[in-house]
Order: structure tokens, then sequence, then C-alpha cells
């Protein structure tokens, strides 16, 4: 007699430490798409007779605008037909618009398949902070938005010097090669490891009605609108900074081979920043945590402007001004933007969406804006900072209606829920 056949073994899922570093990964890849290039700028520029210094940002920024563009499309769509088959085909576009980039025979062909890289990678930022809201809410979705911010700071601390590697060895054009091979390891860790985390029952009807409404709620609710503001301004300097940094280093401080070191640090200001966050943000709340950071951001922003203006500024406390201003970016990023999305549960994928084109196309802008300004000194860069800063206080201000640092009634969930279930 025959014995039964043994029942499957059950596929093993990824715990609250490898979803972590799966959403971390997912939001990395935008940081080593932009940080990856900063080296290459020189290179690409003279490559293809770029005569203006300025104008070889908008490598950097016409991928934010396809970034933030299209985020309003990956969410909705993940709202109706799960985050997964959208993960999937967000990242082989991503792939194929890479390998475009690599082969592109002219400047204006780059900037194209750039803007759609940008486009198709958008579906990483939305589904990332769609899926942590699936999962989490509260001081909860910090705690996790931040451990993410951990491992994800890895990127901008190692792209540049991945960047400067690829060009030790090989043109400019296989930087995009790298990419493009990036991008498709992610996606298919993703597609092995990561259960779809989207109910069926909670799978929302793709109609323009429905769509107006999530985002007419997205677009209306105090949080949601006050925190991804903030958001956008504080991104924008960052953005100011990323596009100029190269400049700074090779053109005002004549120390290129600083740029990478230089840019680790801030990074890793940064990533030290988050870590530490995700310690106390459960104690202590996400309002009281950020919007101290928020008042540090501007405080040393005004020092370090003080510092440009009056001659004094050297690559040492550019380093360490810069540094610690990052580092209240990265204490206050976080929270700002689980705060944004406390009461978008159930319209996640959308709300994301709304916010990540606001947040992405607004920091764009400004961020493009800090670059061109560029004239040979940082007193441009810093003073973003600090204008950004302030802007961004006074929006968080009347957002708490003149009542900061305290928290009001978070729903508070598990820390460890453990392995997600299967659909």
């Amino acid at each position: 007699m025959r014995a039964a056949p043994s029942p499957p073994r059950p596929t093993a899922l990824p715990g609250f430490g490898e979803f972590v570093t799966m959403i971390a990964a997912l939001m990395a890849m935008t940081a080593l798409a932009i940080d990856s290039m900063l080296p290459a700028l020189p290179d690409i520029g003279a490559s293809f007779g770029v005569e203006n210094d300025n104008d070889r940002q908008w490598v950097i920024a016409i991928f934010l605008f396809g970034f933030g563009v299209m985020q309003l499309v990956f969410g909705t769509l993940s709202d109706r037909f799960g985050r997964k088959p959208v993960l999937a085909a967000g990242y082989s576009l991503y792939v194929i618009f890479s390998l475009a980039c690599a082969i592109s025979q002219s400047f204006e062909m780059l900037l194209v398949a750039r803007f759609l890289s940008g486009a198709a990678l958008a579906v990483s930022r939305s589904l990332a902070v769609a899926i942590v809201r699936d999962r989490f809410a509260g001081r909860q979705m910090a705690r996790v938005m931040s451990l993410a911010f951990i491992v994800f700071m890895a990127a901008p601390i190692i792209a540049p010097a991945v960047g400067q590697l690829i060009l030790f060895v090989a043109p400019w054009r296989w930087i995009f090669f790298m990419l493009a091979i990036a991008g498709a390891a992610v996606m298919l860790w993703v597609g092995l490891r990561l259960p779809e985390t989207l109910a069926l029952e909670h799978r929302l009807p793709l109609n323009l009605g429905r769509l107006a409404a999530a985002w007419r709620r997205a677009a209306s609710e105090r949080f949601s609108v006050g925190y991804t503001l903030a958001l956008t301004v504080m991104q924008g300097a960052l953005i100011g900074f990323i596009t100029s940094a190269q400049q700074v280093f090779f053109d005002v401080f004549r120390h290129p081979l600083w740029f990478t070191p230089v840019f680790a640090v801030v990074a890793g200001t940064m990533a030290i920043a988050n870590w530490q966050n995700s310690r106390i943000v459960v104690r202590l709340g996400t309002r009281f945590v950020s919007h101290w950071a928020l008042i540090g951001y501007i405080g040393f922003a005004a020092l370090h402007l003080g510092v440009a203006m009056s001659g004094w500024e050297t690559i040492y406390s550019f380093t360490l001004l810069q540094a610690l201003t990052m580092g209240c970016f990265g204490l206050a990023s976080a929270n700002f933007g689980a705060m944004a999305m406390e009461n978008m549960g159930g319209i996640a994928g959308s709300a994301s969406s709304v916010q990540g084109f606001v947040a992405t196309c607004g920091a764009a802008v400004i961020g493009i804006s800090i670059g061109q300004a560029f004239n040979g000194t940082v007193v441009p860069l810093v003073a973003g900072f600090l204008v950004c800063g302030v802007i961004a206080l006074g929006i968080v201000f009347v957002t708490e209606r003149r009542r900061l640092f305290v928290d009001e009634d978070e729903p508070i969930v598990p820390a460890d829920p453990g392995p997600l279930p299967l659909e």
C-alpha cells in the first residue's frame, strides 16, 4: 500500500527584518539611479558637448520630474490590481529605459530616456509607502520607515563611489548598464519573496469617480496636505544639494576627490538620524521628534549661511554644517511622511501617489531653482536650505493649528506582526 504523499512545505515568507530590508531596497533604487550619476556628469557633458555646466544638472532633474508625474498612475493602479503586478510592470520598464540611457546618442535622447526611466521607477516610491501602510500605522509606521531609511541610506553613501569606480574602468554608459542589472535583481527578489499585501476585498474599482474621491481626500485632509507640503520644501533643498554638489567640490573647493567621501559623510549622518529616530519615535512621538528636528535644521542652516557669507567657509566647515543640517532632515522626513499618511488607510496607494507627485515634482522645481542659482559659491545652496526650513516650519505651524511637539492619539500596532499572510 503506497503511502499518501506528504503535503507541500509552505513557502517561507519574509519576517520583519527582511520586509524592512525589501522596502529599503525598493526605496534605494531611486537614490542609486540619481547619486551614481553625480561623478559622471562632467564626462556626460563632455561626451555630448554640453557647454553650460549648470545644464548637466538636467540629467538629475528630468529624472525627478518623470519620477513625480507617474506616481499618480502607479499608486492608483496598485489599489485596483494589487501591489505586486504593478511593481513588476514598473520595474520591467525601468530596466528597458535604463538600457536606452546607456545607448543614447545625443544629450536630448539621454534626457528623454532619463525622464522615462524616472517615470518607470516611480513605482518604487508609491508602492513602498503603500505596502508599509498596508501593514502599519502611526508611530509604528514611522518606526518601520525609519528602519527602512537606515538601510536605504546605504545607497547615497555608496552610489557615488560605485559610479566613480565604474568610471575608473569603463565609460559612463556602464553606469546605466549597472542600474538595469540592479533593477532586474530587485524585481526578482520582490517577485519571489513578497506576498501580496493588499487583500482582494480591499481593492478599489478603477473608475474616475472613485479616483477623484481618493485624490480629493488626499489633497484636502489636513495632515496629508500639511506634511506633504512641508516635506516637499525640505526635499527641494536636498535636491538642490544633490544637483549642485558635484560643482561645489569641483569648482568651489577644488577638491574633486573629496566629493565621494564627503557625500558619504552627509548621507551617513542622515542614516544615523533615522536609526536614532527608530529608537525614540515610539516613546516620544512623531511630532515631538520631527518638530524639534525641523527647528534644529533651521538653526544649523542659519549658522551655515552666516559662515558662508562671512567668507570663512572651508571644505571642513561645509562638511560639518551640511552633515548636521541633513541629520536633522533625516529625523524629520520619515516622521513627516508617516504623519501625511496617518488618515489615509483604505486609499494608501492613491494617497501615496498624490503625496509623492506633489512632493517629488514640487521638490524638483525647488531643487533645480537652487541648483541653477549656483554662482561659484555655496551661498545660494545654503540660503536655499534656510528658506526651505523656515517655510516648512510655517506650514507645520498652520497644519498643527499652532500646537507643536504634541502628538494626537495614534493607533498602535505590533512592532513585528510576523510573516505576511498569503492571499
